[in-house]
């Protein structure tokens, strides 16, 4: 089999290496294609989580090529996303091969066939989608048809989550980013309203409060930027809930504590997809996710797609790899 290996900090190698065989109760998946995430980009570039050799792919789709003794044998030849996390607690593309490799190992349990008709080129935007269903139901309750809810961040999760609200039947939904491209996608997506922090002046919470004429029930934070948790906290009406989805670093935010105690707001973190990948993939084929697949390239390009990525186009929301 061929495999993209992270060989050392920043460095990738296309090598020829065995094929893995599945052992008792694992699938041995075919990778059909697989996205290049941001957090590729930090596992590649050298971190505590991971060493080296390792073949990252967490967004990844493919077919069960075989599996081992004990596994379910229907899901051989089906087209499939399955769940990253394994029973030792690591997750596939990062302590475990992932689709950066033309085949790797799964365990068959966490499979999911794909429904008919999910095109195969979309599906590695399954993973992203289950981290926002996963905040969706970190939220606690169904957000109503008429209820003003802000996403603050047009990368993936941002568009994902306005695609997600607005099959769940929300029609209030505001989103703020600073790509023109991405907002257009949001508007077509299912957002109310757009805004490009770039062409707001003064204040951030106060610009945006005006433009929209209120502050939210509900606000999901998932730009990643520390400015934008501080502003987003102003953006909370009172007892309404702020559900943080970004991935902030090692950024540390300091906030007026009273403006949580005085307006009750709530605020919520959420990680990762736990339990959401059946109701993500139930979703997917009412969602237009191969509008974020913005660039194919075979896998043997993945030098080229590094540098779209790392280029932040704002043309390009997902450079996805194809096997």
């Amino acid at each position: 089999m061929k495999a993209i290996v992270n060989t050392g900090p920043g460095a990738l190698e296309l090598r020829e290496l065995p094929a893995p065989i599945p052992g008792p109760g694992q699938a041995l998946i075919r990778t059909a294609f697989c996205s290049i995430c941001a957090t590729d980009l930090k596992m590649i570039a050298g971190w505590e989580r991971t060493g080296f050799p390792s073949i990252p792919g967490h967004e990844w789709s493919g077919v069960v090529e075989a599996v081992g003794p004990g596994a379910d044998g229907s899901l051989v030849d089906r087209p499939c996303v399955a769940e990253n996390v394994l029973s030792d607690g690591g997750e596939v593309g990062f302590e475990h091969p992932g689709g950066y490799g033309e085949l790797f190992l799964t365990e068959a349990r966490n499979v999911l066939p794909l429904p008919a008709g999910l095109d195969l080129a979309a599906a590695p935007l399954v993973e992203p989608l289950s981290v926002c269903v996963h905040a969706l139901e970190r939220l606690g309750r169904p957000v109503s048809a008429g209820e003003p809810v802000l996403v603050s961040g047009d990368g993936a999760i941002g568009l994902l989550l306005t695609m997600a609200l607005a099959a769940k039947g929300c029609r209030s939904t505001t989103l703020v980013g600073g790509r023109s491209g991405r907002l257009a996608l949001a508007a077509e997506f299912g957002a109310a309203r757009t805004l490009n922090y770039h062409a707001l002046s003064g204040d951030f919470a106060r610009a945006v409060a005006a433009a929209a004429g209120r502050k939210f029930p509900v606000v999901f934070e998932a730009s990643g930027s520390p400015d934008a948790v501080n502003a987003c906290l102003d953006l909370v009406e009172p007892l309404g809930t702020m559900v943080v989805i970004g991935d902030y670093g090692a950024a540390r935010t300091p906030f007026p504590w009273n403006t949580v105690r005085l307006r009750q707001v709530t605020i919520l973190g959420t990680d990762a997809s736990a339990g959401a990948w059946p109701q993500a993939v139930g979703l997917a084929p009412r969602l237009p996710l191969a509008r974020l697949a913005s660039r194919r390239l075979p896998a043997e390009c993945f030098a080229e797609g590094m540098a779209l990525v790392r280029s932040r186009d704002p043309s390009i929301v997902k450079v996805v790899l194809e096997w």
